[in-house]
């Protein structure tokens, strides 16, 4: 196996504090994947929610559009579209057209929807529904992405036809197709240590992206899981495509960030607040007078910072991700997830350090390995 030099990336949720207004929150979120850009990132992943301020952009490729010609190099990828949720006749056209637009630099996140009040929202609360949706809509996608009308597709879920009203030689019948053949590559991310998922992903070729909320030990076994079946099936395992997502805050002192860490609002108590507070809302409604402290002590925010943060100074964070390397193995790209921007500079530097201060180090330390 060959070890180019390791990429980084970033992943927005995108996560900003509710009462921050949303053309700040979109500007800033643009501001930090040009930021990403010119300190060489090679990957920007937007994800896709319809129903909460926090996590408010419900159109990633939209999004995204408005950044193809103020960058050159960087790729965008979805983080992910929910399939649970758009029909895949419209996410495989807008998919090609962004892929078209951008010269060939999309990848595809895809996924079910894994937030439950958009699952109500769009009347598929089940999460097995929504797997089952979006596996569907999948092989959907991919088949009009190589195919004209006329064509008939029948699921449980989406259906598709266009047989009657085809016009060949003035282009009715033939649906936009991506740059990128057979396809732009496609992603999933894997939550849960291994199983059905990472076995998917192995299967159908795709990127395998583990999540930044998940411990180490987790992303371990989600590797296992994708490599053995990998192997099961006599396909090369490789480790450049894999996508290791971390919360990354390079400070100027470690002091800086065990006071950030230890604040009961800060950007990470606040993220696993809410990212945990997510499954627990009608516990929650029921403590009407609770305080910050004492909820982030019932959802156990501290267990997640303690084993999902890696914060300090550059030589600190450089030191735990190293020790993420000997643990997991090497990877292709490390993604940084993008957090809120306070009124300091903190997390601009971040970004900077992490391209020049940690990843050299951290690469030359992983093909040595």
């Amino acid at each position: 196996m060959t070890h180019p030099k390791l990429n980084l990336g970033m992943f927005f949720m995108p996560v900003h504090r509710p009462e921050k207004p949303w053309a700040q929150a979109l500007a800033e979120d643009r501001q930090a994947i040009l930021l990403a850009e010119r300190h060489g990132y090679a990957e920007a992943w937007m994800g896709e929610h319809f129903s909460t301020k926090v996590e408010q952009v419900p159109s990633p490729l939209m999004f995204l559009a408005s950044l193809i010609h103020e960058t050159t190099h960087i790729r965008f990828g979805t983080g992910v579209i929910n399939l649970g949720h758009r029909h895949p006749v419209v996410v495989a056209a807008e998919a090609a057209q962004f892929d078209q637009m951008s010269g060939g630099r999309l990848m595809l996140g895809l996924g079910p929807g894994g937030l439950m009040s958009d699952g109500e929202l769009f009347g598929r609360p089940e999460m097995d529904q929504r797997v089952r949706a979006a596996m569907e809509a999948i092989d959907l996608i991919i088949k009009l992405w190589k195919t004209n009308a006329p064509f008939a597709f029948a699921g449980e879920f989406w259906q598709a036809s266009l047989q009657d009203q085809i016009w060949p030689s003035h282009g009715v019948g033939e649906l936009c197709k991506p740059l990128q053949r057979p396809h732009p590559p496609i992603a999933m991310a894997m939550v849960s240590p291994g199983g059905r998922t990472a076995e998917t992903i192995a299967e159908r070729d795709f990127i395998p992206m583990s999540a930044n909320f998940v411990p180490a030990d987790v992303v371990q076994a989600q590797w296992q899981s994708y490599s053995e079946r990998r192997d099961a099936l006599g396909r090369e395992a490789d480790r450049n495509i894999w996508r290791v997502c971390r919360n990354i805050l390079i400070t100027d002192s470690d002091s800086e960030a065990e006071d950030l860490l230890a604040d009961p609002d800060g950007d990470f108590t606040f993220y696993f607040r809410y990212l945990r507070g997510l499954r627990e809302m009608r516990e929650i409604a029921a403590h009407t007078d609770i305080t910050i402290p004492a909820l982030n002590t019932m959802l156990n925010v501290q267990a997640a910072i303690d084993s999902c943060v890696i914060a300090g100074s550059a030589d600190t964070v450089l030191a735990k991700l190293v020790a993420l390397t000997d643990q997991i193995g090497a990877f292709g790209t490390l993604v940084a997830v993008g957090h809120d921007w306070d009124e300091s500079d903190r997390w601009q530097r971040s970004i900077a350090s992490l391209a020049s201060d940690v990843r050299p180090a951290l690469s030359q330390h992983m093909h040595a390995r």
